[in-house]
């Protein structure tokens, strides 16, 4: 990696719908760790996930983009589009490092998630290829090593980081707890409710327009 690389943080998930919250998740991480930008990665078939989302990929993908217009911070990353079987984050990491071989990488997840990273495909190796950066969730632990990955690890004090036996490092983050959730967003739009502030007013225009997230809504 060049030392005059980018920074790219990558933050993934199944945006159904793209929300305040991921997107100040986003902005929040970028400016604590000084990235170039962070990438929004767009989850087509998310392995630790109950298959059946309610928007299509192509609703998904339009309303990230719409999400994101005008940020120069903030990109798109939909590699996990062009490959097929399920989405998973080691593939992205090594399709995203062939592409920026310069750039220096930071995946962004959350604690919750960060809990069964022993259940992840090959995550021996995909602490090993990139920097980590756990966010803190409303309720979830955070600032915790899985039992799975402790030994692997070593903190050290003056950066105020773990640091993985590859090098790479593994940072907790607190972030703002906006306590918002798709889930959320998506009964009410089934209820005929207002999701007005809880999403850019261009997803919430195209939800509308598209009638997605109601029981009669063409996927």
């Amino acid at each position: 990696m060049a030392d005059n690389g980018p920074r790219i943080g990558l933050f993934g998930g199944t945006f159904d719908p793209v929300h305040l919250a991921h997107l100040r998740t986003a902005e929040e991480v970028r400016e604590a760790l000084g990235l170039d930008r962070v990438e929004l990665v767009l989850s087509v078939r998310p392995p630790h996930k109950a298959p059946g989302t309610q928007a299509s990929v192509e609703h998904r993908r339009r309303m990230l983009e719409l999400a994101i217009a005008g940020d120069p911070h903030l990109q798109m990353n939909l590699s996990e589009l062009e490959r097929e079987g399920p989405s998973y984050s080691v593939e992205t990491v090594r399709v995203t490092q062939a592409r920026a071989p310069d750039a220096a990488l930071t995946f962004i997840l959350g604690a919750d998630a960060f809990a069964e990273i022993a259940t992840w495909k090959d995550y021996e190796n995909f602490l090993s290829l990139c920097d980590v950066c756990v966010i803190s969730r409303p309720g979830a632990p955070n600032d915790e090593l899985p039992i799975a990955v402790k030994n692997a690890f070593c903190y050290e004090p003056s950066r105020g980081v773990y640091v993985h036996r590859s090098g790479r490092a593994l940072r907790f983050l607190p972030v703002t707890g906006l306590m918002i959730s798709a889930s959320d967003i998506r009964r009410r739009c089934d209820e005929g409710r207002s999701i007005r502030y809880l999403v850019p007013d261009s997803v919430a225009a195209y939800v509308a327009d598209h009638g997605l997230y109601r029981r009669t809504a063409a996927r």
